[in-house]
């Protein structure tokens, strides 16, 4: 699939969502707008299991209005999915021909278990985490999964979420204390039947808003220093913490909270009581954050039914990062080049015993190596500064935020003293090892980018002779590689203070050696 400009209607129990996106080969998937409605759609559901008539109408104006955007975005391929709400509603047959009629709008009704397995689609193909367990907490429903090496194990649907346990349990517009026991009490004996994630100690993964919301929430209360959620990690200590200081707050400073929707605000104290219990349930120490959910499962399972080699989920990052250096600039052709000058020097230095061989430490170096300097691509004066709010401020797929972070000080190397400004806010992040780890493999691939200064892929070979009181490195190339030259003698200076040796540069020409020291 070369091409593709789509658009989900993700219609939940609390809020009924347009995306727009496009996807191509070269640069991925990219959302191109994210039009939400709240709808409460759950609390249309009567006594008797039918959704009533004002609560279609609801459905239907919508639509309506989601269809006109649709026509400004000239999207024609469009997939309406409907999940517990109307599901769960007794009228739901009458609901789907009804919106047919009124809107033109085909709506596929998912059934619990294709719900949650969409959910796990998106976390497999986003995360970096091999085995976990999902929770995916809508307005009417919460789909939980286990995986295992990225492969679906298990798979449950409760029959409730945030909206529904707020209409059984909470009175007023908030919880009180007696509420709250009646709540976790309910929810841990929903999930003590699932004997697959009693004490497993996985991590969970928190698909949709709410969980998203408490992120947020939790970046805003302590001065997060980077942006966006996904990837971000949390403890159980976290959760509690978030608990108690939530529970503090009266309904109008839960609808000033930075961080937390509005919209969510009689609904996040439930949702959060679930996390915590789903934590304490598996025995996890690990709960992470993903923007990622059944909308992203539902396009990247088309995408993949057209070409299966479009994601590749047991290597996330490696595909986002090529996507990424595309992005800026950067040729397929070039990344493989400086990955390969990279992976030469690193070895020399190991050999020698300037650096301890390490094979976590040669992933990182490689990751780098395809992201490093692409901030030249907005301005070459300050490429380093760009690079790394580029690379720390996104979400990237298949990357926590330390990693993100210590790929960002990685790739955006220019002296010392920069990347101990960037360093800074994170020093909390990194014990004394990976500090000075991270500050040489930056001046390592700095030289490495030196060599490849007119993108011409002149070097062809890289080895280091050690003599009396010196390293000798022997740079063959090609041809005239007079830019590179030039580059690579006014940035020695950084890979000599990495190594802890002077260094004198050789470069030998097809053949025949000219000194340049």
């Amino acid at each position: 699939m070369n091409e593709l400009k789509t658009a989900i209607i993700d219609i939940g129990s609390n809020t009924i969502r347009l995306v727009l996106y496009q996807y191509n080969n070269e640069e991925g998937l990219h959302e191109l707008g994210n039009i939400k409605t709240v709808a409460r759609l759950r609390t249309y559901i009567q006594p008797s299991g039918e959704m009533s008539e004002e609560g279609i109408h609801v459905l239907a104006e919508t639509l309506q209005t989601f269809k006109a955007m649709l026509e400004d975005f000239e999207v024609t391929d469009v997939k309406a999915a409907a999940t517990a709400a109307i599901r769960q509603a007794s009228n739901r047959d009458q609901i789907i021909a009804e919106m047919k009629v009124r809107t033109g709008i085909q709506i596929e009704l998912l059934s619990e278990e294709e719900e949650a397995y969409f959910g796990f689609v998106a976390v497999a193909y986003s995360s970096g985490t091999k085995s976990g367990v999902t929770i995916d907490i809508g307005g009417g429903s919460t789909e939980i999964t286990l995986f295992e090496n990225k492969e679906i194990q298990q798979s449950h649907s409760f029959p409730f979420g945030t909206v529904s346990l707020k209409q059984r349990f909470v009175k007023g517009d908030i919880m009180n204390s007696g509420e709250r026991k009646e709540l976790i009490a309910f929810i841990k004996e929903q999930f003590q039947t699932l004997s697959w994630i009693q004490n497993s100690g996985l991590p969970i993964i928190a698909i949709g808003g709410s969980a998203r919301n408490i992120a947020q929430i939790h970046q805003q209360k302590h001065d997060y220093p980077i942006a966006s959620v996904h990837g971000y990690e949390m403890t159980e200590e976290n959760l509690e913490e978030l608990s108690i200081f939530l529970g503090q707050l009266s309904f109008q400073e839960l609808k000033q909270l930075d961080g937390l929707s509005s919209d969510r605000a009689d609904i996040i104290l439930p949702a959060l009581e679930v996390f915590r219990v789903l934590m304490d349930t598996v025995g996890s120490k690990s709960f992470q954050l993903t923007k990622k959910g059944l909308r992203e499962g539902l396009i990247i399972k088309k995408i993949l039914q057209t070409d299966s080699n479009a994601f590749d989920k047991y290597n996330v990052f490696e595909g986002n990062a090529r996507r990424l250096a595309r992005q800026y600039g950067r040729t397929e052709k070039e990344v493989d080049y400086l990955m390969h000058l990279a992976d030469q020097l690193y070895r020399e230095c190991c050999h020698l015993g300037y650096l301890p061989y390490n094979a976590g430490d040669l992933q990182l170096i490689r990751k780098a190596a395809k992201v490093f300097n692409i901030g030249e691509y907005i301005e070459l004066s300050s490429a380093s500064q760009h690079t790394f709010y580029l690379i720390a401020n996104q979400s990237i797929d298949g990357l926590n935020h330390p990693e993100r972070v210590k790929l960002a000080l990685l790739a955006s190397y220019k002296n010392k003293d920069y990347f101990q400004r960037f360093a800074a806010p994170f020093s909390t992040w990194m014990n004394r090892e990976d500090y000075r780890k991270i500050r040489d493999f930056g001046a390592l691939l700095k030289f490495v980018y030196a060599l490849n200064v007119s993108k011409r892929n002149v070097v062809h070979a890289i080895d280091m002779h050690p003599e009396e009181d010196y390293v000798q490195l022997n740079i063959y190339v090609k041809n005239n590689a007079a830019a590179e030259k030039y580059q690579a003698n006014r940035h020695k200076k950084h890979l000599e203070r990495a190594l802890k040796i002077p260094m004198t540069i050789n470069f030998i020409e097809e053949g025949w050696n000219t000194d340049d020291n």
